[in-house]
């Protein structure tokens, strides 16, 4: 099932690269939440996408927004491509895809004629009742992190 405008978003806790739980109840009332899930640590595109929106997170920050990247890799994998790429932003492992799950990224494609099942690149904009602003399925990561900064604006408006 597929998350749109209006619907809340679903509750979740995750580990970070460093083991510590990331709850998103502890963000809604606060601040604006982006989640972006990426299928891969480490990779070209993944590694595009996430480091863009590290390098841009002072202008999220000054939206009053926090920025989590969530995919399945381990906390060490986090760690290592965190520490790699100076991702300053906040890595969580969904090792069973559960989460990936809730928001409706994780699917199954056709590749090569096999079906997969993995994640779709997506990013979800939750505002501070915890309600989904915007759900962006099948993203490309050239440009996003400033299409995601435009639509945090048009929330303050």
């Amino acid at each position: 099932m597929l998350l749109k405008q209006g619907d809340k978003a679903p509750r979740f806790s995750l580990p970070d690269a460093d083991l510590e739980t990331v709850d998103l109840d502890r963000y809604l009332g606060r601040q604006n939440v982006v989640l972006l899930f990426y299928p891969k640590d480490g990779t070209p595109g993944c590694t595009k996408e996430v480091t863009d929106f590290s390098d841009h997170d002072v202008d999220f920050r000054q939206r009053d927004c926090v920025l989590f990247g969530i995919n399945r890799d381990d906390y060490l994998k986090h760690q290592d491509f965190r520490d790699k790429e100076g991702i300053g932003i906040a890595l969580l492992s969904d090792a069973d895809a559960s989460v990936c799950r809730q928001y409706g990224v994780w699917q199954t494609r056709e590749v090569d004629g096999q079906k997969k099942e993995g994640i779709v690149r997506s990013t979800f904009v939750i505002d501070r009742k915890g309600v989904i602003r915007h759900a962006l399925y099948n993203v490309n990561y050239k440009g996003h992190a400033q299409e995601v900064l435009r639509l945090l604006k048009e929330l303050d408006s």
